[in-house]
């Protein structure tokens, strides 16, 4: 039985496929216009078991259940590392196709986890529950803008609920025509949307069981239910990182780092990271800093370090260390199996 490795170079509407035979060497390239039908007709052809490189694109779920469903193993690859040690001058799908290919036929494809279908599905309930609250943080951001534009104050802890929203509604009538009746329709959106987040919460809580790792997440300052699945769903295995920095960077809740010469420069929060996890802790961290100043929250280690790190770096800065605290802390509770313990420190406490 001859020993197959194939790369595809995915792309929106065709895949450019090389295959490698047991010697390394390309004996097949083809293009392959996408469906799931022609993809699995395709890889009917080679031994079950046979794997099959492709990279990290945006469609890439229907094209690992097409690989799976042939019988072939799918192996989602790190694209821009796969990039730097294809070491291509020149670009072209067959090139890239030939480099996955020869990758795996090394035993060097830099690949990454995939998660199972039902996994998958489960994800987009907790995604679009993320991408509804960041619309409702941009609605209230564009409110908040536009009564600092005309110099309207309102002494209220939240602006959109109780008390602060009468206020509201009252400090509006002193804005202009047009200004009042922009705002008045993103108040309306935004209680539209508020719906929206609340009708999905209630199909989280029907459908998204808790579980060991959801429980002691909870455990976690600034977590719930939503932030506990969410992390769970997004992060896989822990046993999958080989300790709570990866895990933190895979997060996006490290800054990035340049070092020449004896210096070293720390820059914004990394970019390349799963943004949905980001996303959670980097909010549970917000939810941290709003409630620092109550009694049961000031001794607690991440409201000092919190307060600590702004005084010499600044809020957001700050709020990036507690989110970090929280992404290694995660970590570690969910390899060693406990909830979360108050850690020993030496940071003062709040006067």
């Amino acid at each position: 039985m001859t020993d197959y490795k194939l790369g595809f170079d995915v792309h929106k509407r065709y895949s450019q496929i090389a295959v490698l035979n047991a010697e390394g060497q390309v004996c097949e390239r083809t293009r392959l216009v996408h469906s799931p039908e022609s993809v699995r007709a395709y890889l009917m052809q080679f031994p079950a078991g046979t794997p099959v490189a492709f990279e990290t694109v945006g469609n890439w779920y229907w094209i690992a259940e097409a690989i799976e469903a042939a019988g072939c193993e799918a192996l989602l690859t790190h694209a821009a590392k796969a990039k730097v040690m294809m070491g291509n001058v020149n670009k072209t799908d067959k090139l890239d196709a030939e480099g996955l290919a020869t990758l795996l036929h090394l035993g060097k494809l830099p690949t990454v986890w995939i998660p199972t279908a039902t996994l998958r599905d489960e994800r987009e309930l907790l995604r679009t529950r993320m991408f509804l609250s960041k619309i409702r943080t941009g609605l209230k951001n564009r409110i908040h803008a536009t009564l600092s534009k005309y110099a309207l104050v309102i002494e209220a802890g939240d602006l959109f609920v109780g008390q602060g929203y009468e206020h509201l509604k009252k400090k509006l009538l002193e804005l202009p025509t047009h200004t009042y009746a922009c705002v008045a329709q993103e108040l309306e959106v935004l209680d539209q949307v508020q719906q929206q987040i609340d009708r999905l919460e209630k199909h989280i809580q029907r459908c998204v069981q808790d579980t060991p790792a959801t429980s002691l997440l909870k455990t976690l300052p600034g977590f719930g239910k939503v932030f506990s699945a969410l992390v769970t769903k997004e992060m896989g295995p822990a046993a999958r990182f080989p300790d709570a920095e990866h895990f933190a960077s895979y997060a996006g809740c490290v800054p990035k780092v340049s070092s020449s010469g004896g210096k070293t420069y720390y820059g914004h929060l990394r970019k390349e990271a799963n943004h949905y996890l980001k996303w959670a802790f980097i909010e549970a961290a917000n939810v941290i800093v709003a409630h620092r100043n109550k009694p049961a929250w000031r001794t607690k280690h991440v409201v000092r370090l919190y307060e600590r790190t702004r005084q010499r770096k600044g809020h957001a800065v700050a709020v990036g260390a507690v989110a970090r605290h929280l992404a290694e802390a995660a970590y570690w509770m969910l390899r060693k199996n406990q909830p979360y313990r108050e850690p020993v420190s030496d940071l003062p406490k709040p006067a």
